[in-house]
């Protein structure tokens, strides 16, 4: 019985983790975009 919770709550750890690990590579594919964009624009 406990290796079950165990498990449930590791798949609940890990779900959420990559979750957040894809919203964190999203922000951050974003950020260098804008970046990007700025730098071209402010040596124009």
């Amino acid at each position: 019985m406990r290796i079950s919770l165990l498990v449930v709550a590791i798949a609940f750890v890990l779900g959420g983790c990559s979750n957040t690990w894809n919203g964190v590579k999203d922000d951050s594919s974003e950020i260098w975009n804008d970046s990007k964009e700025a730098v071209h624009e402010a040596t124009e």
